[in-house]
């Protein structure tokens, strides 16, 4: 089955720059859609629903900070990324108070664009999961309820986790048998990416383990460099 294309709005009242933009972007297995001005920009973002924005800054008609006020009006979530040829401090404040998710100055390497757009949509898909509703999940033949911090096992006095213990495994829940990113769960939960924060983390996941040692099917896996896996052997 084929994977759907992610679908980018691009907004770039430069026809030669933005025709090979989006064509580069195309070849990357992005669906582009190419607006010429901030109003026309406005008009294709109602019409669908995207992924990503990529804004002009300087644009006739309506500019790139009032059209992503009125993309922010409209959807607070989508990342917007702006394209700027002035690199005054004053526009690079304003693009982030405006919700840019980043800025880029012209002339720029596409190749950084791309790494950008890659990192805020996974950025996006992560947090999504993050902050996900459920909070009761089964465990192989644990039960954790992450509103009351219970974690139980069959007839057995259930153990009452920490905040940080709860919202841990709740993570990992979430995550169960794939990768729980480390810098995920540190700024969810530490809210800070840091050696002290990662190594506080540490042991919490020994504390965990230690719990979930009643049923020998379930472990976390440390995944060197990029963070833990829950893994419920069947």
């Amino acid at each position: 089955m084929e994977k759907e294309k992610k679908k980018i709005l691009l907004v770039e009242d430069d026809p030669n720059f933005g025709t090979v933009l989006r064509d580069y972007l195309a070849l990357n297995d992005y669906d582009v859609t190419h607006a010429k001005n901030g109003m026309e920009g406005f008009e294709k973002f109602k019409k669908d629903n995207y992924h990503l924005c990529i804004l002009d800054v300087m644009m006739p008609y309506k500019d790139g900070f009032t059209l992503a006020k009125e993309i922010r009006a409209k959807d607070a979530e989508v990342p917007i990324i702006f394209l700027t040829a002035k690199a005054m401090k004053e526009d690079v404040i304003k693009g982030y108070k405006v919700g840019a998710d980043d800025y880029l100055n012209k002339p720029f390497d596409s190749e950084v664009l791309l790494m950008k757009i890659k990192a805020i949509m996974q950025r996006k898909v992560k947090d999504s999961v993050a902050d996900s509703a459920t909070f009761e999940f089964k465990i192989g033949k644990f039960h954790l309820n992450s509103k009351l911090r219970f974690l139980s096992i069959g007839d057995e006095e259930p153990i009452k986790l920490s905040p940080k213990e709860n919202e841990l495994l709740r993570l990992l829940a979430l995550h169960e048998n794939d990768l729980m990113p480390r810098e995920l769960a540190l700024t969810k939960i530490w809210r800070d990416d840091n050696y002290f924060t990662s190594r506080s983390m540490d042991v919490y996941i020994a504390k965990l383990r230690k719990y979930l040692k009643k049923d020998e099917k379930v472990e976390i896996l440390n995944i060197h460099g990029e963070g833990f896996r829950l893994v419920v052997n069947s």
